[in-house]
């Protein structure tokens, strides 16, 4: 039998290739779940994505399961609870955004119905479609990503830079980054045509 092939960045860690088979790249429109990412993404600047996955459990506990109304109102109290937690990234910055993030997740629901209804406008409601033949094609950022970057940063987000912003939509299936000899490719690519 064949080894099944996929894509190589995630190595052999049992957690970071069930995050490959199993998430990466799927298109989410739950906006609970984007909240999600943003947050992680935001945390990860700096780490890797490995050190963010294996502190995810720890992530969900701490910020009442990433519910974003809830996390909008945290205060000074919950902050310093959180800098004392060490199932999460302890940074004051990235704790601040986490809050300051989701104020601003609330008004985008707020303006457009949902958080979904926003970011998944700048892509038409569709995941782009890529054909990477190798990691070394599949960009840190596209100039998309520096656009809601920029737009994001208006909003009053935080530690969305471009490069995060690019990670958020490859994990959020914004863009089927899989390259085409993975086994998930096709797999994703019919995610996409079935919504």
């Amino acid at each position: 039998m064949m080894a099944t092939e996929r894509c190589n960045w995630c190595g052999d860690d049992p957690l970071y290739v069930a995050y490959h088979d199993e998430e990466w790249g799927v298109p989410v429109y739950d906006d609970r779940t984007l909240f999600e990412f943003l947050i992680l993404e935001g945390a990860q600047a700096g780490l890797s994505w490995s050190t963010i996955l294996k502190k995810r459990e720890g992530y969900r506990a701490a910020f009442d399961g990433f519910n974003p109304a809830i996390v909008a109102r945290y205060d000074e109290r919950k902050t310093a609870e959180l800098l004392a937690d060490a199932g999460i990234v302890r940074n004051r910055l990235k704790v601040a955004s986490a809050v300051s993030n989701a104020q601003a997740f609330l008004a985008a629901q707020e303006e457009h119905g949902s958080f979904s209804n926003y970011i998944w406008a700048f892509v038409d409601g569709a995941p782009i479609q890529n054909e990477w033949r190798a990691l070394a094609e599949i960009p840190a950022k596209t100039p998309l990503a520096k656009t809601i970057s920029k737009d994001l940063k208006e909003r009053g987000f935080r530690f969305v830079g471009p490069t995060i912003v690019y990670a958020h939509m490859q994990a959020t299936g914004m863009v089927n980054d899989h390259i085409v000899s993975c086994f998930r490719y096709p797999e994703i690519m019919a995610l996409a045509d079935s919504h």
